[in-house]
């Protein structure tokens, strides 16, 4: 019996040993496997850092309107018997819009007209009696009265016949028409909108603290959300009081709009452009990261003899691969190519940013000139991986890159 249990203590024990030391065997090739496997090589794509000249801007946002616009009505009421205009039409200046119901004002003019050129030759015959000498001079006077006073009425009947009409006070493009032929109309009814759409402007408003960074005439770009397009205009008017509630200042700027592309009512981001600055360090954001421990970028920097001694995998593409057989067996001795070793490296360095605007930010200190900074494949990096330069496909000279000067907005 007790032969027995021994036995089956040792058959025990060594089933428990082979299991542990199976583990052990697994941990530790896993463990020698990742240690010698060697770093892949990252494609980052580049840009390198030099001065540039770029504009400053005080960014805002505004609103769009037309430097004339206007909801047209009438002053008198009438039932129309004509609309001249189409919707979206372009009018100019003294068209007649809309017509309305006028005979009784003609007739009060054909009238007025009448008793005028009675008192006209009342008037002249009084005057040639005073020139015979055989007329009084009250009774002059009273002619000289009575025929001013029916030009006056002259006047004002052409007045009213007038405003059965409604013009156009400028040119410009009217909008929907609001009324109809046999409508009545009456005073105050908004008959159609005319904007003058060949001069927009844009209102919008600055920190009380860009109160003397701002003058008039200075230029401005304006921008629309969802298009590319950008207006230039200059700074037209700058309002003197400040608001004590929020502690901004009212701008208004002046906008060409030669193809009507802007409407009023769009919202519009403002640039209000400073005078500009030469040797300026600009990189597009994407290249760089912020953490807890401040903003930093990576260079691409080459590999140096004696990390490349310490850390011979780290120049490394690719380890060789075998070569599969016809019969799915790896052929003895056949291996891939191996890739060319990595001879540089990335190197992360801590940067001290500035201004952003768009894509864009201003480097105040870290770098210098010429260095080479990695723009895109942060997210696979470390301090000292192999990396490879492909500048194919670079998201930074997208759009507005740091390519060409930039426009920059200060925050």
């Amino acid at each position: 019996m007790i032969k027995r249990f021994l036995i089956a203590i040792v058959l025990l024990a060594l089933v428990g040993g082979g299991i542990v030391g199976f583990n052990m065997f697994r941990d530790q090739a896993i463990q020698d496997f990742f240690a010698n496997m060697p770093t892949p090589t990252a494609t980052v794509s580049t840009v390198t850092v030099e001065p540039r000249s770029w504009t400053p801007s005080i960014g805002a946002i505004g609103t769009i309107s037309a430097n004339r616009g206007v909801e047209l009505t009438v002053e008198n009421a009438g039932i129309i018997t004509a609309v001249n205009f189409e919707a979206n039409q372009r009018v100019e200046a003294g068209d007649v819009l809309v017509q309305l119901d006028d005979a009784v004002q003609r007739a009060d003019l054909a009238a007025a007209r009448t008793q005028a050129d009675l008192d006209q030759q009342t008037l002249q015959r009084a005057q040639e009696l005073q020139q015979r000498g055989v007329g009084t001079s009250v009774s002059l006077e009273a002619a000289q009265a009575a025929a001013q006073a029916s030009s006056a009425q002259v006047q004002k009947a052409e007045a009213v016949l007038s405003q059965k009409q409604l013009r156009a006070p400028f040119s410009g493009t009217v909008g929907i028409p609001r009324v109809d032929v046999g409508q009545y109309l009456q005073p105050g009814t908004t008959v159609v909108t005319l904007q003058d759409l060949d001069l927009m402007r844009a209102d919008f408003t600055v920190p009380e603290q860009r109160l003397s960074q701002i003058r008039i005439g200075q230029p401005v770009v304006v921008s629309l959300d969802g298009t590319n397009t950008r207006f230039e205009g200059e700074i037209t008017g700058i309002d003197p009081r400040i608001d004590p509630a929020s502690r901004l200042v009212s701008v208004r700027a002046a906008i060409e709009n030669p193809e009507q592309t802007l409407a009023p009512g769009q919202f519009a981001q403002i640039e209000v452009q400073l005078p500009t600055e030469d040797n300026v360090m600009i990189l597009p954001q994407t290249a760089v990261v912020t953490s807890l421990y401040g903003d930093y970028v990576y260079l691409v920097r080459p590999i140096q003899p004696e990390a490349a001694q310490e850390n011979p995998e780290a120049q490394q593409g690719a380890a060789p691969v075998p070569a599969a057989g016809a019969e799915g067996e790896a052929a003895e001795g056949a291996t891939q190519p191996q890739a060319a070793p990595a001879t540089q490296q990335a190197a992360q360095v801590f940067v001290q940013v500035g201004r952003r605007n768009g894509p864009d930010v201003e480097i105040r200190s870290g770098l210098n000139v010429g260095d080479v900074v990695i723009t895109a494949g942060q997210n696979r990096l470390s301090n000292g991986t192999p990396v490879a330069v492909d500048n194919t496909v670079n998201p930074a000279a997208d759009g507005n890159g740091a390519g060409a000067p930039q426009q920059v907005s200060q925050q």
